[in-house]
């Protein structure tokens, strides 16, 4: 069974802990709910299938029945809340609980680096910059983004980028990326970062309608009617498109400017509401 910390999904860490127990002695679903303090013998199994949500009480019951205490405790408390909650500022709130808890016990969660570089899109575009600026300063780094930021936002992107092992210094001290491409991956916990980044990103396009040059941007779009099989043709376009770009881009030795692609395709009307 893995570590807590390494899980997302608190429905998977109370299967994986049954299953363990199940292999090493004659464990049951009843004697589980009975040492949680539950009278219903498949409660723990429902729970864990879905069909149930466990309570903030009910939650601290399933940890020390499964053997946590202290800070595991509360980590795996936040772990339900974290699974439970509907909008992304509550999300977001309890994962930099739940990071702050395993910092302190040195222990890495594997979606924390990948959150935090998805937390802010300074992190992405320094990324791109800063390989791009070789022997530049942080503040030359700064005069070179747009929207303009501070030297010191740039000095702290560029701690993070290093210190992830997202960039690196090469034998010149000059920066270069570890990888070509960063991506989210099949992860639970970084698709919340991700949509705040997002939500910055559609800011800044915003801006940049009258902040940039037309011959340096493109903004186009089309409003039209489709069917659910079309949409599934249609976001299969979408990746295959994404990913010709990507490939586009990782020929590319020189960097001129560091450049955004939003794809937004998103419905504006509710008529088939599942």
């Amino acid at each position: 069974m893995k570590k807590i910390y390494e899980y997302s999904d608190y429905r998977s860490l109370i299967s994986d802990y049954y299953a363990e127990r199940k292999t090493r002695e004659a464990f049951t679903w009843r004697t589980f709910a009975k040492n949680a303090g539950f009278s219903s013998p498949v409660y723990l199994k429902q729970v864990s299938e879905g069909m149930f949500n466990l309570s903030d009480e009910a939650a601290e019951k399933v940890a020390r029945a499964m053997g946590f205490d202290g800070d595991d405790v509360q980590y795996f408390c936040l772990l339900v809340r974290f699974n439970h909650a509907k909008k992304d500022s509550e999300k977001r709130t309890i994962l930099k609980q739940m990071f702050a808890i395993a910092k302190f016990h040195k222990v890495k969660i594997l979606e924390g680096d990948a959150f935090k570089f998805f937390d802010d899109w300074k992190n992405s575009v320094v990324r791109e910059l800063a390989p791009s600026m070789p022997g530049a300063k942080p503040l030359d780094m700064a005069h070179a983004c747009r929207p303009k930021v501070s030297a010191a936002e740039i000095s702290e992107a560029l701690s993070f980028l290093v210190k992830a092992d997202i960039l690196k210094k090469d034998e010149n001290g000059n920066y270069v990326q570890s990888e070509k491409v960063v991506t989210t991956g099949p992860m639970k916990m970084t698709p919340v970062a991700v949509r705040g980044l997002h939500r910055q990103m559609g800011e800044l396009a915003l801006d940049a309608i009258e902040g940039v040059e037309q011959d340096k941007r493109i903004f186009s779009g089309s409003t039209f009617g489709l069917s659910q099989k079309n949409f599934d043709k249609i976001v299969e376009e979408i990746d295959a498109f994404r990913e010709r770009v990507i490939s586009i881009v990782t020929e590319d030795d020189v960097c001129d400017d560091v450049y955004r692609l939003n794809i937004q395709f998103f419905p504006m009307t509710c008529k088939n509401n599942k």
